[in-house]
């Protein structure tokens, strides 16, 4: 059996998180995430995936595409009623067709639609924006950013800060930003390392970190961990 890597002062958080991205990649492989076929899916599936699995995400874009409505034009267009009616696999379809139609006139009042336009912006003046509309919090935030703008901002989820949690990287009470800021300090801004590291993991999550963890074969079993956090 190997031995146990161990915490040092000199093994701080910002190399321990580079050798856990080494780790699992080597492990998982890429993930080829997020699966948007283009930059609308990608902002539309943002929203759709709050609180709910993938899964149910998959179906309601399924109904979006048979009608015609996987665009940021289309959802403009479109009645919220029926907006609402076709995302029902997706749950709370009626908070999400309301986000979703908050969203896509903020893109048009304040860039007429023109995707371009909003990610030539400076990431330090558009992410605020992004987060002034209504029911966008900073994981949608950074998720659209990130896979549908191509800018190096860090997407932070639950899965994220239990597996830091669990290897006495962060404490219960570490907000958004902080763990953020752990990661952004760690990699160069980079858009591609930065999804395919929350894209991993994600992967751990679902596959040994869970919420009640199992941690056989699990690629960062070498780590100081406290599987019951």
């Amino acid at each position: 059996m190997r031995a146990a890597r161990t915490m040092t002062a000199t093994n701080d958080s910002s190399r321990v998180l580079r050798e856990f991205y080494t780790t699992l990649f080597a492990a998982f492989g890429p993930q080829y995430w997020w699966p948007g076929e283009t930059r609308d899916e990608i902002i539309i599936g943002a929203i759709l995936t709050q609180n709910t699995a993938w899964t149910n995400v998959a179906r309601a874009i399924t109904q979006l595409r048979k009608h015609e409505a996987l665009t940021l034009r289309a959802i403009h267009e479109l009645d919220e009623s029926r907006l609402a009616d076709w995302i029902k696999p997706a749950g709370t379809y009626r908070v999400k067709a309301r986000r979703l139609k908050a969203l896509v006139h903020w893109f048009y009042d304040h860039f007429d639609g023109d995707l371009d336009r909003v990610f030539a912006t400076p990431l330090a003046k558009l992410r605020p924006m992004l987060l002034s509309v209504s029911g966008v919090g900073p994981e949608t935030a950074d998720a659209i950013l990130l896979y549908a703008g191509d800018i190096p901002t860090f997407v932070v989820d639950a899965y994220t800060r239990r597996i830091l949690r669990r290897h006495d990287i962060i404490d219960g009470e570490a907000g958004y930003e902080h763990v953020k800021r752990l990661f952004e300090h760690a990699n160069s801004p980079d858009a591609h390392v930065y999804g395919e590291y929350h894209a991993l993991l994600v992967a751990l999550a679902k596959r040994h970190c869970k919420s009640t963890a199992d941690c056989d074969d699990c690629p960062l079993r070498d780590w100081p961990h406290d599987a019951s956090k």
